[in-house]
């Protein structure tokens, strides 16, 4: 229990580190200045990244499964120092591409793999009933860490534009380290006949058995998307709105302080609200993200984006216990890589289409039709959720 108790520290650490990501708040930039690349092959590369983490979301998260989830973190970690150094080379789509299937493929085998230890960890210590704010926590770090990473990210691509990925390869060797001090846990183990015939119980008890774990996984992917396409769109935005370049590294910054803060306090708004007042909430940020961001064409319009990553940041540890609940151990980390698998390839099919229309219409004529489209769609996702939360685990 000593062991599995060391675990926690060192999973916040690594979510730290993970998630400094100094790049990330001008990579559009970088992708359009330094590369030449349109807003287009920008979400294209974005879906071919989706792509190589749909190819390999399941897969990774069997290995880990199997071969052990500090294995499958540390063959990440080693990913993400090659495709980070791939950047620091990086002269055309090309490179960009490789870049990006390698950290594609290093996502993958820490999707699922990092939130599946730490349950597991907690099991053992017998505090999994209070994941969501261990969770919570985590998400925290991870923020903080991305908060970090990108308060001075203006400031040094202004410098050289190469110098925040040469920092983040340094980062990730760090979170190599880190990834060599975590213990693996003892868990229940149950295989079938063949590989095949495991991966197709997975996906049949995620999508046909369990009802609430099918009605969980659809509002999650839905409402995960909803926050993941203004992370491509917000920096081009704010350009066209005038928001000085400089001052792009302190509003990511300030993004990420939000997502860290509400994922800190997602399981007290729960506790507050309940389940049914938190679903609410969560879809009327969305709305009103939104729509802000569509109507509002000055310097401060950005702001709106806070909104999302306030729901970002409170989606996470609520909507992952109550996935965890559902899983059983012995798949744990491959049925949460199927989760990811299912947003990754939503993403691949409609990023593409979403880059498209924003070179062709511009971003706030974007942010009005993804208003609508979630307007339509989450309803129907939020009554199907709050009618079967309570019903029977499996259907009959």
């Amino acid at each position: 229990m000593i062991g599995l108790r060391r675990n926690i520290p060192l999973l916040y650490a690594f979510s730290f580190l993970q998630m400094t990501l100094f790049p990330m708040a001008v990579i559009t930039l970088f992708w359009k200045e330094h590369i030449g690349l349109s807003l287009s092959q920008i979400l294209l590369l974005q879906s071919i990244f989706a792509v190589a983490m749909v190819v390999m979301e399941y897969p990774s998260g069997y290995i880990s499964d199997r071969l052990g989830y500090r294995t499958a973190l540390t063959f990440a970690t080693v990913l993400g120092i090659i495709g980070w150094g791939v950047y620091t080379v990086a002269s055309s789509f090309c490179h960009v591409l490789i870049a990006e299937i390698l950290l594609g493929i290093s996502t993958s085998f820490i999707s699922g793999t990092d939130s599946a230890l730490l349950f597991e960890s907690l099991k053992g210590t017998d505090e999994e009933a209070a994941y969501a704010r261990f969770e919570g926590r985590s998400t925290g770090f991870g923020q903080t860490g991305e908060a970090a990473g990108a308060l001075f990210a203006g400031v040094l691509y202004a410098r050289y534009p190469l110098l925040p990925f040469m920092l983040q390869v340094v980062i990730w060797v760090l979170a190599l380290f880190v990834t060599r001090g975590l213990i693996e846990p003892k868990r229940e183990q149950h295989h079938q006949v063949s590989h095949l015939q495991e991966a197709l119980a997975s996906a049949r008890y995620v999508f046909m058995e369990n009802r609430r774990l099918r009605v969980t996984v659809l509002l999650s992917i839905v409402l995960g998307i909803a926050s993941f396409y203004p992370v491509w769109l917000i920096q081009p935005y704010m350009r066209d709105a005038g928001v000085p370049i400089a001052s792009f590294g302190p509003i990511w910054a300030g993004a990420n302080f939000i997502v860290a803060v509400f994922a800190v306090l997602s399981h007290r708004v729960r506790e507050r609200l309940g389940t049914r007042g938190i679903v609410f909430l969560l879809v009327v940020l969305v709305w009103a993200g939104y729509l802000g961001l569509a109507l509002s064409a000055g310097v401060l319009g950005f702001l709106f984006y806070y909104l999302l990553t306030a729901m970002r940041g409170m989606r996470g540890p609520f909507m992952l216990h109550l996935t965890q609940a559902e899983i059983p151990s012995a798949t744990r980390a491959g049925m949460l890589s199927l989760q990811s698998l299912c947003f990754r390839l939503l993403f691949a099919i409609t990023g593409p289409l979403v880059g498209k229309y924003a070179d062709h219409r511009g971003v706030a004529n974007t942010f009005m039709l993804l208003f609508i489209v979630f307007l339509l769609v989450l309803p129907p996702l939020m009554y199907l959720f709050l009618k079967h939360r309570h019903a029977p685990q499996l259907d009959c």
